[in-house]
């Protein structure tokens, strides 16, 4: 009678235990995803603000911007460099420059 109420006692534990282990590693994929949607929408409106600076500086000064650091300097736009890296090719003064945005690992 004692050894199989241990057992039971041992048996509802080790449910106890299991569930929380679950919950646990499911917990931290949750996070972990809603970490990463956090990044690529930072991404996003990285790029987006970059687009309309360009197009600012355009509209204002008659040429597309000549660099990232000239965007940066002249049109308040701050990149987190050790989150992000920005691809900016410039074809000619009234081309418009294609600007990729990209999550570092």
């Amino acid at each position: 009678m004692k050894k199989t109420y241990l057992l039971t006692k041992f048996f509802r534990w080790m449910s106890i235990l299991i569930f929380v282990i679950i919950a646990t590693l499911l917990f931290l994929r949750i996070v972990g995803q809603t970490q990463e949607q956090q990044r690529q929408e930072g991404r996003k409106q990285l790029e987006n603000a970059l687009h309309k600076a360009v197009m600012t500086c355009y509209i204002t000064e008659g040429v597309y911007p000549p660099t990232v650091m000239y965007i940066e300097k002249n049109y308040g736009i701050q990149i987190d460099e050790d989150e992000y890296t920005v691809f900016y090719e410039v074809f000619a003064d009234n081309i418009m420059p294609e600007i990729t945005v990209l999550l570092k690992e």
